[in-house]
Order: structure tokens, then C-alpha cells, then sequence
């Protein structure tokens, strides 16, 4: 959810017109967020028209992935969950293809859907995203393709080389990092019950609408995984204030309390919640640092803060598994 590629006007409208949702009117670039160039896209003229999300995939998407995400939308919309369909073009397609500068990317367009994200959640808003959490879990069990994690542990070590000897261009803080993975790697739990999980359900990919959920978006790091780990990224990442810096318990034990409403976790689930938690806070930390120490300087793109986790990882490693009492 950026803007890295540029697609001017003539080259946007002639996309469009080719997913056959009518005349463009209007393409705005979405600036939040840092994996994929992205337009909030309006048409008119066809029964179809209306407003859409286009995506362009970038360099961290790896584009042979990409039957698996929009093919698991359109299972986890059919099984009833709060999801976008994708809207495949004139010849089936739910994708295609565009000539840039850096070579030929991926695109495809996806349904829009009503609602906003909540910059400061109520527990209301949160127990209905833990509910809609546990929806896909259950739903993902059926869906038939599998995806390896491509941030998970494997890749961890890889970020920490590429930030290696530049952590205090950020904050001496993270020269820490190299060593906290290295056992975050040690203790992660084996042999949880997976599924189909998002991995990344922070509030800026959550539509509400009230305390609906409305809208869950951005499944470009969904995986085949521990549904616990999905639970303990989505509670670090709504229970705390963006820089990490506070707790709001009521929202983290009503998110908790949502997801039990709908699916209770196992005890070695919930076991493994506080080192699950705390290697959640690693993974965004380092996407964060990388991102910080490469993106470039002219890209449309909302930088955000690696101690925001690093805050988050101190939390969990002093409070222990107390702070998931509310699955009990």
C-alpha cells in the first residue's frame, strides 16, 4: 500500500479499461503502508463500474505467489468471511501485466470495500476483529493451496545481513536485534495446529464500519502457518499504541476474547503465545529497519519506526503468558 511505480493517465485508463468495469474517472495513489504500489481506482458507465483497488506488485511480493493470494480471497469471500474478490479482466485473467522502467511488474484490481480503519480502536472494534480472525482461520483450513511463510524465521537472519553494521544509522537500541533473533529462531514452538493465516492484520488492513468488521485487506503475507502466530502478530499489533510505547489491555483481552467466541485455542497454543509474540515484534521490527536503511528517498511511502517494536518485544518478554489470560 504505496506508490513506487508511476502509471500515468492514458497507460491507467487503458489497465482499467481492460478488467472491463467501465470508463476510468479517477486513480489515487494510497501512500500508507510499504509492500505494493497501490491506486484507489473509480469507473462509471457499466453496470460493473464502481471503485476498486488496483495493485502493482513490487519487488517484495514474489509474483509466482500470486494465485495463492487472489485465490485465497475469492475462498475465504465464498466461505462468508469479510474479504474483497478480485475482479478478473476480459479474458478471465486476475492478473496482468505492465512494462515499467524496472522492468515488467504484476497487477491486479481488487473489489473495494466500504468502511475505515481505526487509528484508535475501541475493545468493541477489536472483538470483532479477533472474531473475523478466527472466521479465516476456520475457513482457511479448506482452502486447498499452501504458501511457505516468505518473512518468517528462514528469512531473518537474511534481514539482519543486510541491516548488518547500519542498526545505528536508526538507534543504538538495535544493536541488539542480531542477537534477540538468533533466539527468537531457538525458541519458536514446533508442531502448532496451521492454516491459511493473514500475518499481518494491523489496523491500516482492517475496514470497520461501526464496530463491524467491514473489510480485512492486504493479504500479500498470507501463509501457510501457526494460527497462534497469527493471534499473537494481530494482538501486538492492535493492543498497543503505534510507537509502541503503551498497552491498552482492554482492547488486547476483548481482541482475545473475540477470537475465542468463534475458535478456542489449544493449550500448547496458548502456551506459545509469549515467545510467538515476541518473535512477531522481531519480524516487523527488521522489515521496518530494512525498509528505513533502503527504501528510495523520492518513493510515495509512509516510512514507519523499527523501535515501535522493539518497545512491543520488551513488553511481551517482561509480562510472560499473563497478558493472554482472556483465551482462558
Amino acid at each position: 500500500m504505496a506508490v513506487y511505480t508511476r502509471i500515468n493517465s492514458e497507460d491507467m485508463a487503458a489497465l482499467v479499461a481492460e478488467f472491463g468495469v467501465g470508463e476510468l474517472v479517477s486513480a489515487k495513489g494510497i501512500a500508507e503502508g510499504v509492500s505494493n504500489s497501490n491506486w484507489l481506482v473509480e469507473t462509471r458507465g457499466t453496470p460493473d463500474a464502481g471503485r476498486f483497488i488496483l495493485t502493482v506488485y513490487e519487488e517484495r511480493t514474489d509474483t509466482r505467489d500470486l494465485p495463492f493470494f487472489l485465490n485465497l480471497l475469492d475462498h475465504l469471500a465464498a466461505a462468508g468471511c469479510p474479504v474483497p474478490r478480485t475482479i478478473h479482466d476480459r479474458n478471465g485473467a486476475a492478473w496482468r501485466t505492465i512494462d515499467t522502467p524496472q522492468g515488467e511488474k504484476m497487477l491486479a484490481l481488487i473489489e473495494f470495500l466500504p468502511g475505515v480503519s481505526a487509528d484508535d480502536p475501541s475493545p468493541a472494534q477489536a472483538h470483532a476483529v479477533g472474531a473475523a480472525l478466527a472466521q479465516v482461520h476456520l475457513a482457511g483450513h479448506d482452502f486447498a493451496q499452501t504458501r511457505a511463510d516468505g518473512m518468517g524465521p528462514d528469512a531473518w537472519r537474511g534481514f539482519v545481513r543486510d541491516c548488518a553494521g547500519r542498526w545505528g544509522e536508526i538507534d543504538p537500541a538495535l544493536e541488539q536485534v542480531p542477537e534477540l533473533v538468533d533466539s527468537a529462531i531457538a525458541r519458536w514452538p514446533d508442531a502448532l495446529p496451521v492454516s491459511t493465516i493473514h500475518a499481518d492484520l494491523f489496523p491500516d488492513n482492517v475496514l470497520l464500519v461501526g464496530n463491524d468488521v467491514s473489510g480485512m485487506i492486504d493479504f500479500y503475507f498470507a501463509c501457510t502457518g501457526p494460527m497462534a502466530y497469527d493471534i499473537a502478530v494481530t494482538h501486538a499489533a492492535w493492543s498497543f499504541a503505534p510507537d509502541g510505547r503503551s498497552f491498552d489491555r482492554s482492547v488486547g483481552d476483548a481482541l482475545l476474547a473475540g477470537y475465542r467466541s468463534v475458535r478456542v485455542p489449544g493449550e500448547a497454543e496458548r502456551a506459545a503465545l509469549p515467545a510467538l509474540a515476541q518473535a512477531g515484534c522481531l519480524r516487523f521490527l527488521l522489515t521496518r529497519a530494512f525498509d528505513r536503511l533502503n527504501t528510495p528517498a523520492d518513493a510515495l511511502v509512509t516510512r514507519k519506526d523499527p523501535l515501535a517494536f522493539l518497545r512491543r518485544h520488551e513488553f511481551y518478554r517482561r509480562q510472560g503468558a499473563s497478558i493472554f489470560d482472556a483465551l482462558d
